[in-house]
């Protein structure tokens, strides 16, 4: 096993991108948020865009997951879309790259996508939102897959991580990254149990916007007067 895969077996990943846009959405804040992750238990960091990747790397040796968000017209997919993408991750010194592998519009296959990462010597992340994208990912030659997108490639977003989908896929036997929703340590325990390989939990622990606003639609709610649980 590759030897930054085998580094985040069975541990916690943070996913360091904070809100587009938002007060945090600086590269200094993106390398304060994986070095306080990385500091406190973490084993390895999920990074967005090729000079976050680079500024990471510059300040810890610790197993990065790096992928590029752009938007391109007359395509579905976002994550890591382009050869080019996948160029300036390695460029930046990503040791994982993260790439969309669902059945969906895009510019490039998924086969030249993983195979080029391969070639560079990198880790192939397939992020996908179904078992027969899972299937179909280890069959092209993904080195790992995440439950990444469940839930956000149509319809209404679920409130909570996909465990089904979790359960399901690492019965194929490749290892499976837990991704998307995760948002309490019982979670993370719960997609262990699972089968997963590692956890990825972003919001949760990287971006307050979404923290806070949890706890203020929850105050807010009208049953927030009532006798509360004790916990």
């Amino acid at each position: 096993m590759n030897p930054a895969l085998a580094q985040i077996s069975g541990s916690l990943v943070v996913s360091c991108q904070p809100v587009p846009g938002g007060p945090l959405d600086r590269t200094e804040f993106v390398v304060a948020f994986a070095l306080a992750a990385l500091s406190s238990g973490a084993k390895g960091v999920r990074i967005e865009g090729s000079a976050n990747v680079a500024a990471v790397r510059a300040a810890t040796k610790a197993p990065i997951i790096g992928l590029i968000k752009r938007d391109i017209a007359g395509a579905g997919v976002r994550i890591t879309p382009g050869l080019m993408d996948v160029d300036a991750l390695v460029a930046a010194g990503a040791d994982m790259i993260a790439f969309d592998a669902t059945m969906r519009p895009r510019p490039t296959p998924v086969r030249s996508l993983c195979a080029a990462i391969r070639r560079a010597g990198r880790i192939a992340m397939a992020d996908i939102a179904t078992v027969d994208e899972a299937r179909a990912a280890f069959a092209f030659g993904a080195d790992v897959v995440g439950t990444t997108l469940s839930g956000y490639i149509g319809g209404p977003e679920p409130e909570g991580p996909d465990f089904n989908l979790l359960a399901r896929v690492a019965k194929i036997g490749g290892p499976v990254i837990a991704e998307g929703r995760i948002h309490a340590p019982g979670q993370a325990a719960t997609a262990m149990r699972n089968g997963a390989f590692a956890i990825v939990v972003g919001s949760a622990i990287t971006r307050p916007e979404h923290i806070t606003r949890w706890f203020a639609d929850a105050i807010a709610r009208p049953s927030a007067g009532r006798t509360a649980d004790i916990a």
